[in-house]
Formats: C-alpha cells, sequence, structure tokens
C-alpha cells in the first residue's frame, strides 16, 4: 500500500503536468505560435504522458503480484483450516459451499484485492492533489469542484447499499447451485441405480434458472450504474465547464488557466468513476473474504506440543485426561463436561451411553479432528495442547461409522495410507478381514474399481475395506466411533468375530451403543449428558446397579427388537 501510495502520487503529478503543458502548447498555437516554439510544450506533454502510464503499469503490476501472493497463501491457510476443523464441522457447513469457496472465492477474492486497494488509493489521492492545484490557480472552480464531488459519492453510496442486497441475493443463489451441483455428481449413482436421473434434470435446470435470474439483476444493476456514473460525472464537468466559458468570456479568468482546469476536471472525477464500475466487479470477492476471514476465526489454530515428538504408544505408556470439555458454537450448550480420566498401556475402553451423550465428540477430540474447550492433556507425564499434533495421529487408527470409500481400485482403497505396501500384505489383510471371497468374484480382483463410477459395495464389506485399511497402517491406537451401528445383527455378529483378534496389543477407545461389545472391554466409561458418570468393567459396573445397569436395562429392549427384526 506504501509503494501504491507514491505511485499514485507520482502518478497524479504527472496528470497535472501533461495538462499544464498540453494547455500550454494548445493556448501558443491559439495565438500563433511557430510549430518551432511549441514543439517543446509538446515533447513535455508527451513525456508526462508516458510517465503517467508508466506508473499505471507498475501499479497494475504490484497490484497483480500482491494479490496473486496474498491469495495463494489464504487458499493455503483455508485448505489447512479445513483439515483442522474436521469432518463434523465441514458438514455442517457444506463441502459444495467449501469448495467453491477454495477455488470460485479464491479467485474473486483475488481480483478484489488486485482492484479494490489501487481504486481506493487513487480514489483518495489524485482528487485532493488536483483540488490543491486548481485552488492554486483559481479558488471559484475549486468551490465547484467540491460542491459537484459530494454528489458523486452519495450516489456511489446509495448504488452500494443497492448493489450489495442484489450481490447477497446472487451469492446465495451461487452456492445453492454450487451445493446442488456436488451433490449431483455424488450421487449421479444412485440417482441412475433408481432410475431418477433423467428426472433430476428438472431440478438441475430450476436451480440453474434462478441463478441466471439473480445474475441478470446484478448485471441489470451494474449497467444502470455505470451510467449513471458516467452521466453525473460528465454533467459536473459541464458545470465546470460553463462556469469556465462564462468567465472567460468576461475576461476574469486566462485561456491557459481554463484549459488547464477543463483537462483536469474529467480525471479530478475519474477514480471515482473507476471505483464504481470496479465495485461492482469486486463485491463476490470481497463477499468471498469475509467468509475465509470467518472460517479461519472459526476454531483455534492446531496447537503444538509444549515438548518434543511423542514416543511410539506401547505397554507402559500412559495418558491423563483432567476437566475435558466442549462446548456446542450452535446451540451453546457442553457436549462434554468435565471428563478426566487415566489410561495404560494396551487397554481396551468401551465408551457407552445414550445418543447425545458425547460418545462421537469424544472420539473426534481423541483423534484431533475437533479442538476441546477446556482441559489438560499428558502423556506420559509430558503435558501436551491438543491431539491435533502429528505425532499422535501418527500413531492413530480412525474407523469411523461410515468409511469412505474412494473413487479407485480395491487395492488403492486398502492401501490408501500405506501406498507402499506389498501385494502379499494386500492379501494377507484382506484374508484377515473376510474379504478373500469377495474379491476372488470380481473380474479384476483387486483390481476391481469400487466406489462412486465403481462397484456399489455394501455397509459390511465398506467396514471391512476399512478394518483391511488399519490392519496396513499397523497402529499402536485404534479408535472406533459406532462402526456398526448401521449394520444389521449377523453382520454385526461376522465383523465382531473379526475386529476382536485385530485389538490384540492396542490402545482401543470403542464407542458404541451396542452393549454386547461391553463384555470384552477392560473398562467401560458410561457418558450422560457429556459428563462422566461411571468407569470400571461389565462386572463391577453391573453388580454396582448404577448408570451403567440401568441403561443395559433400557437398551436391551431396543437390542431385541432389532434382533426380532432382522428375523423377521
Amino acid at each position: 500500500m506504501f509503494l501504491l501510495g507514491i505511485l499514485t502520487l507520482g502518478q497524479g503529478i504527472t496528470i497535472i503536468l501533461q495538462a499544464v503543458y498540453l494547455s500550454e502548447a494548445i493556448t501558443k498555437l491559439f495565438k500563433g505560435a511557430a510549430t518551432i516554439a511549441v514543439l517543446p510544450s509538446l515533447c513535455s506533454f508527451a513525456v508526462f504522458f508516458v510517465l503517467r502510464y508508466f506508473f499505471q503499469w507498475l501499479k497494475e503490476r504490484i497490484s497483480y503480484q500482491f494479490a496473486e501472493r496474498t491469495s495463494v497463501q489464504y487458499q493455503m491457510k483455508l485448505v489447512k483450516k479445513i483439515f483442522t476443523l474436521g469432518p463434523r464441522k465441514i458438514g455442517k457447513i457444506g463441502s459444495g459451499s467449501l469448495i467453491t469457496l477454495c477455488i470460485e472465492g479464491i479467485s474473486n477474492f483475488r481480483t478484489y484485492i488486485e482492484l479494490f486497494i489501487p481504486r481506493a488509493i487513487s480514489m483518495i489521492v489524485i482528487p485532493l492533489l488536483i483540488l490543491f492545484y486548481i485552488f492554486k490557480m483559481d479558488v471559484l472552480s475549486g468551490v465547484v469542484l467540491i460542491l459537484t464531488m459530494p454528489i458523486m459519492i452519495v450516489f456511489l453510496i446509495l448504488i452500494g447499499l443497492l448493489a450489495q442486497k442484489k450481490i447477497d441475493e446472487q451469492m446465495v443463489s451461487f452456492h445453492l447451485l454450487s451445493n446442488h451441483f456436488v451433490d449431483s455428481l455424488r450421487g449421479i449413482v444412485t440417482l441412475k441405480y433408481l432410475g431418477k436421473s433423467k428426472s433430476h434434470i428438472h431440478a438441475i435446470e430450476s436451480v440453474s434458472e434462478a441463478y441466471r435470474a439473480a445474475t441478470n439483476r446484478t448485471l441489470r444493476l451494474a449497467f444502470l450504474s455505470t451510467f449513471a456514473l458516467d452521466f453525473f460525472s460528465s454533467l459536473s464537468v459541464a458545470v465546470v465547464a460553463v462556469e469556465l466559458g462564462l468567465r472567460l468570456i468576461e475576461g476574469n479568468i486566462g485561456l491557459e488557466s481554463a484549459l488547464v482546469i477543463l483537462i483536469l476536471a474529467p480525471e479530478y472525477f475519474m477514480p471515482i468513476r473507476s471505483f464504481g464500475n470496479d465495485y461492482h466487479t469486486t463485491m463476490d470477492g470481497k463477499d468471498a473474504g469475509e467468509k475465509i476471514l470467518r472460517l479461519l476465526d472459526e476454531a483455534t489454530e492446531v496447537k503444538q506440543s509444549n515438548g518434543n515428538n511423542l514416543p511410539q504408544w506401547n505397554n507402559d505408556s500412559t495418558l491423563s485426561i483432567t476437566g475435558l470439555a466442549t462446548i456446542s458454537d450452535d446451540e451453546e450448550r457442553n457436549i462434554l463436561e468435565n471428563i478426566s480420566f487415566k489410561v495404560k498401556g494396551y487397554e481396551k475402553i468401551g465408551i457407552i451411553g445414550h445418543s447425545g451423550s458425547g460418545k462421537s465428540t469424544l472420539i473426534d477430540l481423541l483423534a484431533g479432528l475437533s479442538e476441546a474447550s477446556e482441559g489438560n492433556f499428558f502423556y506420559n507425564d509430558q503435558e501436551i495442547s491438543s491431539f491435533s499434533m502429528d505425532s499422535w495421529q501418527a500413531q492413530v487408527t480412525y474407523v469411523p461409522q461410515h468409511p469412505y470409500i474412494f473413487s479407485g481400485t480395491v487395492r488403492d482403497n486398502i492401501g490408501w495410507y500405506a501406498p507402499n505396501s506389498q501385494e502379499v500384505e494386500i492379501e494377507g489383510a484382506v484374508e484377515r478381514v473376510g474379504l478373500s471371497e469377495l474379491v476372488e468374484s470380481f473380474p479384476n480382483g483387486l483390481d476391481e474399481v469400487i466406489g462412486q463410477g465403481g462397484r456399489i459395495l455394501s455397509g459390511g464389506e465398506e467396514q471391512r475395506i476399512a478394518l483391511a485399511r488399519s490392519l496396513l497402517q499397523q497402529r499402536p491406537i485404534m479408535l472406533f466411533d459406532e462402526p456398526t451401528a448401521h449394520l444389521d445383527i449377523e453382520t454385526e455378529h461376522d465383523l465382531k468375530n473379526l475386529i476382536m483378534p485385530l485389538l490384540e496389543n492396542k490402545l482401543v477407545f470403542f464407542a458404541t451403543h451396542r452393549l454386547h461389545w461391553m463384555k470384552e472391554m477392560n473398562i467401560i466409561f458410561v457418558l450422560e449428558d457429556g459428563k462422566l458418570v461411571e468407569a470400571g468393567s461389565h462386572e463391577e459396573l453391573y453388580h454396582k446397579k448404577g448408570s451403567y445397569y440401568h441403561l443395559i436395562k433400557a437398551l436391551k429392549g431396543e437390542e431385541k427388537h432389532e434382533v426380532l427384526s432382522s428375523i423377521c
């Protein structure tokens, strides 16, 4: 901005000097001077004319480089923040909106920085410089220019307020279109499978038509405002011209001075016109920039450990958590409150509670997918700031309720986190999770394409793919977020027989509402309304006849209903 200010100041001086030498040349010619006498003035005018646009070129080059550098930095920060916020927060925002913000939004933001800053500086510096010079030459003309400028500014403000409303409508329509487009791409296989792909054309047409109409309304306003700005600036210059003409006839001002003022009058209004014309071009970028900044401020940045990298988890390692709490920004309530516990070595911890008790939130925090509002965390008595550290996450395998199947081969999906795995390792993982028979049934075996655009897998098969991934990772800490909640009883039973051997010699946190898993756990955490109300083994808690005992009584009816439904 300092460089642009200096260049704009230089540009303003050249604008004045080119007007001075041009009016001097015209006056000499009008008075009948020889061409050789006029040539120095014309050459001076040409020098300052070229110098003026050289300054303009430098300004544009500096603005472009700054805008490009800044937009790339913000794009990198935005992508980093998306990974920091975690999948649950991103799910609330909408992947379509984020894709639009990362691509179209950054591009618009770059345009906004490139145009808005130099236009704003020019709008302040050049008119003041010209006004100061004209006041020195002729006070009355300066007063006329001061009186006409507020008309332009007031009109610019009114246009801005009206344009902002139209732009907001367009952005809402654009976000709806982008979300709809992304969702349509993701769901096209399902739509085709259900025979609804052709009928979906009408939905796409309706959303696109709404965006077209909103864009046309915005463009209509932009064209009308450009015309109005040109009209008012021309009218203002005409007022100055009439005033100068009358005074010139009466002999109250000289020809050369009048010509200088008349040449400078359009230059006085030009920065306002340029700012107003580019206002509509840059508003999308301004809106995108505000959204980017809001998203970057959405949560605290990834915290780093106070010490060195964490050592590999082993049977003597300890993890201690005290006063853990997290607050929902949307609902303004505590999701987790005052959670404290300590685990050591290769324990299997079951986490159970009613829906909404905070099981998934606790798993997300341990996985580093979200940040806690409060709490102290200790790894082998070494305090750490959060679980978002690379040295912690490098030891964690996270198995969600709905594992993501990437568009690619079975081999690619299983080896996603271990791309350098040998063939024998992949085949061993396939065999251990019970996928051998399924893979052998595929025409292309491990090279069969699955996921979007490929073969569709059942929920149980997707979970087996996720388990195979975890085997290749060979990490000592495993986090399960209700991995069988959407599966039927028979499929869950088969998976349980596969999962339990994989949990040996690992620290396991297993969140579920299925009670039969708890007998396999060393420790059970019972959550109620975000609070850890009980902790202990199955036998201890059952005979205690507290919250765990009553939870069993309440949930057993649900499990019986599921069994009966599956049998029917």
